[in-house]
């Protein structure tokens, strides 16, 4: 797993693969369980400072894929226009699924 997550880090992986299947599908997936259960052990009265804790645990893996993204699109070899794309959305994705 150390060397998966040393080339999420590095940009070693494809950008296709690294926006779409690790940061927008399990990424989100991730924040969506995190989410509903900072919301649930708010519901059941749980000190805040728990409830927090459960909806950020994720957001070390969110920076871990805005700078994956952002140096697979510095190694992407396609029309640059797609790594542009990747950067910005990665950038609105790690907003909206750290904050909301």
């Amino acid at each position: 797993m150390k060397q998966r997550i040393a080339d999420l880090w590095y940009g070693r992986v494809p950008l296709a693969r690294i926006f779409w299947d690790y940061a927008i599908i399990i990424g989100s997936l991730a924040n969506l369980v995190t989410t509903l259960a900072a919301l649930a052990a708010f519901a059941k009265g749980v000190p805040v400072v728990l409830g927090l804790l459960l909806h950020f645990l994720p957001t070390p893996y969110n920076l871990l894929m805005v700078v994956g993204v952002w140096r697979s699109a510095a190694n992407y070899r396609g029309a640059p226009v797609w790594a542009m794309l990747a950067r910005a959305l990665i950038l609105v994705w790690a907003a909206i699924a750290t904050l909301a």
